[in-house]
């Protein structure tokens, strides 16, 4: 009999650990091919591990709600055949060749498994304060090497780092250390509007519970949105501008092809594909609203790839991404936009569905809300919110003289990193989206 060994497979570019949220087997219990083998859950998107040889589950290293970085034996698993060589699979891939532990060691070293701060259980000295609360991620290599040269983490919160999403990496808290022993530095040279500092929340102090009050929990989902959100406002100093657009145009236009539109492509045609057509055009004239911010470089992005925020049936959301947009017809914003949002209601995205956005909408308009304020999708430096489209009387020039007429209106509200975008860039972007919307050909063909 020969052993195949499970690893946690690399669930995205950025991802480097994983959490297993089920398992479908236990020890002793037999098991086919591509039959599923355990859930695993990230930051980016939730996934069924299935196994890729017949056998017989040997051993299973991790339990549910452990934290298992990338590369780690999840499972063992013996087959039937008389190759007695041990062999182990990675990303959910069999290996032909025999395993390797010096390579599989390397790697290990050379992709350090990030992890937060809170769950250590080392102490970094501070001068101040004796724990190691932060809401910022650290590898093992990282504390060892802050512990080692006495770096507290007030110093550690400081140094702006090279990885994504401000992630500190072993260079830049090496160069740190070199540049104070020297005095080059007391500090890192971080940008005071992205540090997180360590201040307790006010709301605790003040929280009253009554015997018939209900806890609940947040599930983990919800917990990574509010990690998000609260980072996004620290990272990003929001301005928010709204304008109102006359949508009469798109609206009686959909009336009168929807259903043809149906017939001919089999897919529902609603007013999202089209707010995404407008986008990907004002973004091809106005090129810095599709970029990020690393430090104080900004980066410029060639691909126009929208994300759309899309409610889950459990409350939740999730941001799948259409690639390309501008390369793409309406048809084709159409059926890609109702394949996403179809997937995502069935927990059936795969992990490059949510990878690579560059700039996010949101539509406050399915919930028939008029206007709204969005929170940033980082590392992105803008988000546009759409609201409720409504009849309102509104007055026209006519060549009698002006006039009362009901009109389709709606609000588009966008969201801006200060940062980088100023009023006048973020305000012209925004009119250049409703005056694209309300010049919609009322003729357009199907």
């Amino acid at each position: 009999m020969s052993e195949f060994k499970i690893q946690m497979p690399k669930l995205g570019e950025s991802v480097q650990e994983a959490t297993i949220t089920k398992w479908f087997v236990k020890e002793g219990d037999r098991i086919e091919e591509d039959e599923p083998l355990f859930e695993v859950a990230t930051d980016k998107v939730d996934s069924e591990i299935p196994s890729p040889v017949d056998g017989i589950v040997k051993k299973i290293n991790y339990q549910v709600n452990d934290l298992v970085p990338v590369g780690e034996i999840v499972a063992i698993i013996t087959t039937d055949d008389d190759d007695s060589t041990e062999q182990s699979v990675e990303n959910v891939k069999v290996v032909s060749e025999p395993e390797k532990p010096k390579v599989q060691e390397q790697k290990a070293q050379a992709e350090p498994v990030i992890v937060s701060a809170v769950q250590t259980t080392e102490v970094i000295p501070d001068e101040t304060s004796h724990e190691t609360k932060s809401s910022r991620f650290y590898s093992p290599l990282v504390l060892s090497i802050a512990n080692s040269e006495k770096v507290s983490l007030s110093e550690l919160e400081s140094i702006q780092g090279s990885g994504l999403n401000n992630r500190l990496q072993k260079k830049d808290i090496l160069d740190y250390i070199e540049a104070r022993k020297t005095g080059k530095v007391t500090k890192a040279p971080s940008a005071p509007s992205i540090q997180i500092k360590e201040t307790p929340a006010p709301a605790k102090a003040s929280l009253s519970i009554g015997t018939s009050d209900q806890i609940i929990e947040m599930d983990r989902v919800r917990k990574i949105i509010a990690d998000h959100m609260v980072m996004s406002k620290q990272v990003s100093p929001h301005v928010t501008a709204v304008v109102e657009a006359d949508v009469t145009n798109l609206v009686l236009w959909r009336t009168r092809v929807k259903d043809e539109f149906g017939v001919k492509y089999g897919e529902k045609i609603t007013y999202m594909p089209v707010f995404v057509e407008a986008v990907a055009r004002a973004i091809t004239e106005f090129p810095l609203l599709n970029s990020s911010v690393d430090g104080y470089k900004i980066i410029m992005h060639k691909d126009i790839n929208i994300a759309v925020a899309v409610a889950k049936p459990d409350g939740n959301l999730v941001v799948p991404v259409i690639k390309n947009a501008e390369q793409k017809n309406l048809v084709g914003l159409t059926k890609n936009m109702n394949q996403l949002a179809e997937a995502a209601r069935k927990n059936k995205l795969a992990v490059e569905d949510y990878q690579g956005g560059t700039f996010t909408i949101t539509n406050f308009g399915s919930f028939r809300n008029l206007i709204g304020t969005p929170i940033i999708n980082q590392p992105q430096v803008a988000i546009l919110a759409t609201g409720s489209i409504e009849k309102k009387p509104a007055v026209m020039e006519t060549p009698t003289g002006d006039a009362i007429v009901v009109r389709h209106k709606m609000f588009l509200s966008l969201s801006y990193d200060h940062r980088i975008i100023d009023g006048a860039l973020g305000g012209a972007f925004l009119r250049r989206i409703a005056d694209i919307l309300e010049e919609f050909n009322i003729n357009r063909e199907v």
